[in-house]
């Protein structure tokens, strides 16, 4: 523990954003970490998600001995479930913390599309889908706590969701690994390159929002989305949402 949180204290931004950092000082610590903070917290939203998956996989393909495919799917998959639910609780208990998170352009934008998706798909594929989204999957959980979807029903498509997302992304980095030869040499440079261009975007993104904020946002209103989202949940029962 006093190791792990030297190498958090001691990190830069743009090293929380690189997967290859995450896997060399932590492992699969590090990727339980990611899983958790990325799909729990609205802090954790710049951080590697997919890319720290795809990689672990790849890793393990080429490198078993240092990464145990087994170890990398039960922390991946155990910190997206464990993430989720304490995302929800923390929406269910302390819903404004969503609202003041408009503030944040990323998190405005991700929380107006993950609404829409509930009131379009219904709960359990937004569940699903936002999995693949970043940025959305770090509001959905908490939003799904706020606008009350019930505790079951939120807990059953989440642990399906991060089942399907973990062992997929995983997967697809360990088939690469294994069918294209000496393609670990060139994950990490892309990622460097990959994880340089998202921090130049994310900048980009963020003065254009700031200078956007003077017009309407584009959102929903929480107690609309509660009143399409309660609706949607009976519906779907009805006629079988997924």
């Amino acid at each position: 523990m006093t190791q792990v949180l030297h190498a958090l204290s001691s990190a830069s931004s743009t090293s929380l954003m690189d997967p290859g950092w995450w896997l060399a000082g932590l492992g699969a610590v590090g990727i339980f970490i990611v899983m958790f903070a990325e799909t729990g917290l609205f802090v954790g939203f710049f951080l590697p998600g997919d890319s720290l998956l795809f990689t672990a996989g790849a890793l393990c393909a080429a490198t078993p001995a240092r990464l145990s495919p087994p170890a990398v799917l039960l922390a991946a998959f155990a910190g997206a479930v464990c993430g989720a639910q304490a995302g929800f609780l923390i929406g269910r208990r302390a819903g404004a913390a969503l609202q003041r998170s408009a503030r944040i352009p990323h998190l405005s934008q991700a929380a107006s599309r993950g609404g829409r998706m509930m009131s379009r798909f219904g709960v359990g594929r937004t569940l699903v889908l936002a999995r693949f989204i970043p940025v959305v999957r770090s509001v959905i959980n908490p939003l799904a706590g706020t606008v009350g979807v019930p505790a079951r029903e939120f807990t059953i498509w989440q642990v399906t969701g991060a089942a399907i997302w973990t062992v997929s992304m995983t997967g697809v980095g360990y088939l690469a690994a294994r069918l294209i030869p000496g393609v670990t040499r060139y994950v990490m440079p892309a990622l460097a390159v990959a994880t340089a261009a998202s921090v130049a975007l994310a900048v980009v993104q963020a003065v254009r929002a700031r200078r956007a904020a003077r017009g309407l946002p584009d959102t929903i209103p929480l107690d609309e989305l509660d009143e399409s989202v309660t609706s949607g949940s009976s519906g779907s029962a009805r006629t079988g949402d997924c």
